[in-house]
């Protein structure tokens, strides 16, 4: 099987971005994000091509849905979608490198959102245009979530890590269609080094999912590059085609050079 190599010193170098910039530049976060992630390139208003979501106030600031649906109907395909949380410490929450030859996706994950803040879809057409959708989302209380401490067992996380399921969503009846909705979950947790161990009063090491790649057969559905601002336990929803495979293989990377692969069957034709 092919691999992907996911850029670990970048996502670091992202993270040392936002502990250092926040505080450092003038105006809205954006004003400095935008040309650190997309430079001088001209970012346009998604409306039409990009339908979001994001909750007003979340539930529960660690497991945050946000989704997109994109669409482009006018013979180009999408690239890369990038997942973007303006008042984290790592604000590129995920960047998805798309399959080829997609012009419709559902794509969706759970982020750690640590403040109030603007969050972000970005749709990178195969030409190079960028098209945006933006919602702030307030916060609902507590804790930052990039410095709350991994929920359940230690001793447990540690036996299950990169454990991973991947399942259909809906009835049986989906496989049958022509893009067909997964669920995959990913049993690692996405330490933030932002954790103060409160027994040893010293930072748990940073140990963060840097990357999962998905191929349906030899083709690629997405690589995904991570980062902090995934959930505990990485959660991601997406559609894919239809080309004849009967399984779907997953890999996931972390930061401290963990590398786990799982094979799923997904039915004849599917």
């Amino acid at each position: 099987m092919r691999k992907h190599k996911f850029g670990v010193a970048a996502l670091l170098g992202a993270f040392a971005l936002g502990l250092s910039s926040m505080a450092a530049q003038a105006g809205s976060t954006w004003d400095w994000l935008k040309p650190e992630v997309f430079g001088e390139r001209a970012v346009l208003d998604g409306r039409g091509v990009i339908e979001f979501s994001a909750p007003d106030r979340p539930l529960d600031q660690s497991h945050v849905p946000v989704s997109i649906k994109a669409k482009l109907a006018d013979g180009r395909t999408i690239k890369t979608v990038y997942f973007i949380v303006d008042e984290n410490p790592s604000p590129v929450a995920a960047k998805f490198q798309m399959g080829e030859g997609r012009s419709e996706i559902s794509l969706s994950a759970l982020f750690r959102f640590n403040a109030a803040t603007d969050t972000r879809a970005v749709v990178e057409t195969n030409d190079g245009a960028l098209y945006m959708v933006a919602k702030h989302t307030k916060f609902a209380g507590g804790q930052a979530s990039c410095s709350a401490p991994p929920q359940g067992d230690p001793a447990e996380i540690a036996a299950n890590m990169g454990n991973m399921t991947l399942v259909h969503v809906g009835p049986k009846t989906a496989m049958t269609e022509l893009r067909p909705k997964m669920h995959l979950s990913v049993s690692h947790p996405n330490h933030t080094g932002m954790v103060l161990d409160q027994l040893t009063l010293l930072y748990v090491p940073l140990k963060m999912v840097t990357g999962v790649e998905v191929r349906q057969g030899d083709d690629l559905v997405y690589a995904m590059t991570g980062s902090i601002t995934l959930s505990q336990d990485p959660t991601i929803n997406f559609d894919y085609r239809i080309n004849g495979a009967t399984k779907m293989t997953v890999t996931a990377h972390d930061s401290d050079g963990g590398e786990w692969t799982k094979s799923f069957p997904i039915g004849q034709g599917s």
